[in-house]
């Protein structure tokens, strides 16, 4: 591995850390800390001491104990060249790991964002519809994963860029339940009436997106509506793209890539100098390759044996 992949991994590493805290309390698991919601609507998962201690089995035990016992995700996530003792450690402890792509930007080979890609502000009057959409969407899509479309349409783009619950990877907030749709349902907006959200995560969203920790981006079509949906994650000047997803009846049709694009274009544009996200699968990271992101490494995500993980999709 080159050395300056070695320290974008470092500074993947200490982002991955960062983004919880300020919505968080921190417990030290010996090799492991746990980030607890701290009011906050969501949940986190456990990563690796930032101090650099090593993990023991002792360490996960104690780790997925307080999860059960606090009703949160029982799950950990690391990035595997950084910790690369910590799989043998979690599918011996009987998690099951998924490996996906880790991929940074070249902000040079970014193209540019199509149109029907909307961004959304923090002061919109339909913000609320807004997040419901989105969370109809990222069930749906997550439900049916992978490059394609399933029994409603062809095939394209439904994966989250990472654990968001992570749909993404690396120390996120999970999305709260969205509904159960089916794959072929029409507008995105009627299942998601069902799901506006809490008073408290409306809040939430709208002070994170004004000061400027988050973004969100939705793509429409005339035939479906809110079709695709995704956001990020910002700590300092590390941006991670997460919870990417299209509905199965509209894939092949760029709109899953074309919300990546925008959120990565608005990323740079609010001053970030690193954009990250990790693939659902070698598929999905080629469709991110073309992006203009490449792989760095591998991050890891740990649960156990059995659940579907969303960071999966």
């Amino acid at each position: 591995m080159l050395v300056a992949d070695l320290e974008l991994l470092g500074r993947v590493e200490a982002f991955y850390d960062a983004v919880p805290r300020d919505r968080a309390d921190v417990e030290q698991h010996g090799g492991l800390v746990l980030f607890v919601p701290n009011g906050t609507v969501g949940a986190f998962y456990g990563r690796p001491s930032p101090d650099g201690r090593p993990v023991t089995a002792a360490d996960i035990a104690s780790l997925r104990a307080r999860q059960r016992e606090l009703g949160l995700p029982e799950a950990l996530e690391w990035v595997h060249e950084l910790n690369p003792d910590l799989i043998e450690l979690a599918e011996a402890a009987g998690l099951a790991v998924l490996r996906a792509p880790l991929m940074v930007l070249d902000p040079a080979a970014l193209p540019t964002p199509g149109p029907g890609v909307r961004l959304l502000a923090p002061d919109t009057p339909t913000l609320a519809e807004d997040l419901a959409a989105c969370d109809a969407v990222a069930a749906v899509g997550f439900a049916v994963p992978g490059t394609g479309g399933g029994a409603a349409a062809g095939g394209e783009e439904s994966s989250s860029a990472g654990p968001t619950s992570r749909p993404a990877a690396g120390g996120k907030a999970s999305s709260p339940p969205a509904p159960t749709s089916r794959p072929a349902a029409g507008p995105a907006h009627r299942d998601a009436a069902q799901a506006r959200p809490s008073p408290q995560r409306l809040r939430t969203e709208s002070a994170r997106l004004a000061a400027g920790l988050s973004a969100r981006a939705l793509a429409e079509t005339p035939d479906i509506g809110v079709a695709a949906c995704g956001q990020y994650q910002r700590a300092g000047d590390v941006v991670e793209i997460v919870g990417v997803a299209t509905l199965p009846a509209a894939r092949r049709r760029g709109l899953a890539s074309a919300v990546t694009a925008a959120l990565a274009r608005h990323a740079l544009d609010e001053g970030a100098t690193l954009v990250l996200l990790s693939a659902a699968e070698e598929a999905v990271a080629r469709i991110y390759a073309r992006l203009g992101f490449r792989r760095i490494g591998t991050a890891c995500i740990a649960e156990p044996a059995g659940r579907k993980s969303a960071a999966a999709q």
